[in-house]
């Protein structure tokens, strides 16, 4: 069974073309006008070993915030659509990954019951000109629309962009755990019987 997914999604603010192949070999093409958007979700597909095409075309001339929460959205809905019935998966995961002197740890529980929470300490800053605090915005839509539980924790860092690229890179390890199938599980990992 192939766990796939193609969404799309137009508003008076941005044009979104997305797919993405859970079980993939880490592959990507990602053009959404947002420079270091594309590069932390290359970093993200790579070490989540999903394969995902993004096209988003969005109103950037104002500033990336309604370009990068949407490209959220868009993936969120691409993961639910593409977990189908989630029978067999892990349901949880769980990556800790260093960067330089930063380190991420995001824990990812496919609950069907959205929440983020996120201990990220950045100043409000800029990594060349993306706002960081968009960072937040990305995960909130992401989470909210694949209906899981996230807990993205930095202890420790000092570099923005290597804090951001950790927090991006463990989030694609945890989920590839979260998504991934355990033999051991016998139709939907929940005792209520759906998630």
């Amino acid at each position: 069974m192939a766990r796939r997914a193609k969404i799309e999604r137009k508003t008076t603010e941005t044009d979104i073309k997305l797919s993405l192949n859970i079980d993939g070999a880490g592959k990507y093409k990602i053009d959404s006008s947002v420079p270091f958007l594309d590069h932390m979700l290359s970093l993200m597909t790579r070490h989540g070993h999903f394969d995902l095409n993004v096209q988003a075309k969005g109103d950037t001339h104002v500033d990336y915030h309604h370009t990068v929460e949407d490209v959220g959205i868009v993936l969120g809905q691409a993961f639910r659509q593409a977990l189908g019935d989630m029978k067999g998966i892990a349901r949880y995961g769980f990556a800790k990954v260093p960067m330089d002197e930063a380190l991420a740890e995001t824990v990812v529980d496919i609950s069907g019951r959205p929440g983020l929470v996120y201990n990220v300490k950045l100043p409000k800053g800029k990594v060349g000109d993306f706002d960081v605090e968009l960072v937040y915005d990305f995960f909130k839509a992401l989470t909210d629309h694949v209906g899981a539980t996230v807990h993205i924790n930095v202890p420790y860092g000092i570099n923005l962009h290597h804090i951001i690229e950790a927090v991006f890179k463990s989030f694609g390890r945890a989920m590839d755990n979260a998504t991934a199938f355990d033999a051991r599980t016998k139709g939907v990992p929940s005792t209520k019987g759906k998630l």
